[in-house]
Parts: C-alpha cells; sequence; structure tokens
C-alpha cells in the first residue's frame, strides 16, 4: 500500500512539472482575400512544429498555436514573409511580394479598395 501511494505521488509530481510545449500567438499579417489566406496558413503549416494557424481576412490577425520546443514565433514569421506576406513590424522582399497573385498585391491601394467593395 505504501509503495502504491508513494508511486501515485511520484507521477502527480512528475505531471506537475511537465513542461506545457504549446503556445499560443496572434500577429498582424497583411493581405486581402481568401487566396491571400490560403497561402498565409499553408506557409505556417510548413513550419515545422505549428499545430493551428488560422488568418482572419477582415482584421488580418494570425492566430498561431505551435510547439515552443520545435519552432518559434520569429522562424513562423519569416515563412509568412518568404511567400511575401508582410507582418505588422517586418516587410516582405520585393521578390517575394512580386511571386504573389494580382489580386493579392494587398499593397495596391486600387486591390484593397476592390476587395473592400466585395465585403459590402
Amino acid at each position: 500500500m505504501k509503495k502504491t501511494i508513494c508511486l501515485i505521488i511520484c507521477l502527480i509530481g512528475a505531471l506537475s512539472f511537465a513542461q506545457n510545449k504549446n503556445a499560443r500567438a496572434t500577429i498582424e499579417v497583411d493581405g486581402v482575400c481568401l487566396m491571400c489566406k490560403t497561402r498565409i496558413e499553408k506557409a505556417c503549416f510548413k513550419t515545422k512544429g505549428v499545430k493551428s494557424a488560422v488568418w482572419d481576412v477582415k482584421t488580418h490577425e494570425l492566430s498561431l498555436i505551435y510547439d515552443e520546443r520545435k519552432t518559434n514565433l520569429e522562424t513562423i514569421k519569416a515563412s509568412v514573409l518568404e511567400v511575401g506576406h508582410d507582418t505588422k513590424d517586418q516587410k516582405a522582399t520585393d521578390e517575394a511580394y512580386a511571386s504573389v497573385h494580382p489580386c493579392c498585391k494587398y499593397r495596391d491601394e486600387a486591390v484593397k479598395d476592390d476587395h473592400r467593395e466585395d465585403a459590402d
């Protein structure tokens, strides 16, 4: 009986000190449409350790859940920048931005206006 109680206490102690491996974060990412949404989320999932990535077209918020032991926020942001989408604090290279579909040129005011009309 004593051994069983000791084993249970040790098990509970070990579980309580286990590291919470999943981190949550939200970052702002520029884009204008559902094609952007697909591209941004796909870039995130190509990053090892990303468990969830959901980008909102209207708010431009990218909600993430990722394993901190396998990746970090800077690596995920780099993946988004590589596919041509700016984050709040970093801008994608001109080459990466040029690779996005013409309908996704979120830096172009005319394109943004076209997408605003679609939302109305």
